[in-house]
């Protein structure tokens, strides 16, 4: 399981936010943000908006740290990304049935 986070540098709702994405699946993903307590409505076409008052849960639970280029590069190579105004690409999961809540600031 590689999920990664970058850090909380992205303001929003006057707080701070990461990102959470996993490079191997939205399955993979969708586990790991439920097993620290993300709700489903963090999910944002590719990744779950995380506070930064969450950043070291989701380190201790696993997630690896790395910088928000980083993090891109990874989805993109892994056909994971779904950059907002482009049609998402065949999936090889489905999201979950959520609401898409703005985010702080999106990925790009």
């Amino acid at each position: 399981m590689t999920v990664y986070i970058d850090p909380p540098d992205w303001p929003g709702h006057g707080r701070l936010w990461s990102h959470l994405v996993s490079d191997a699946s939205f399955e993979e993903l969708h586990a790991f943000a439920a097993s620290i307590g993300c709700p489903p409505h963090a999910f944002e076409r590719d990744h779950y908006d995380v506070p930064e008052s969450r950043y070291v849960d989701a380190v201790r639970a696993g997630a690896r740290q790395i910088g928000s280029k980083e993090l891109v590069r990874r989805i993109t190579e892994a056909g994971l990304r779904r950059p907002k105004g482009r049609p998402a690409p065949a999936l090889r999961d489905a999201a979950p049935d959520s609401v898409d809540q703005p985010s702080a600031r999106s990925l790009g």
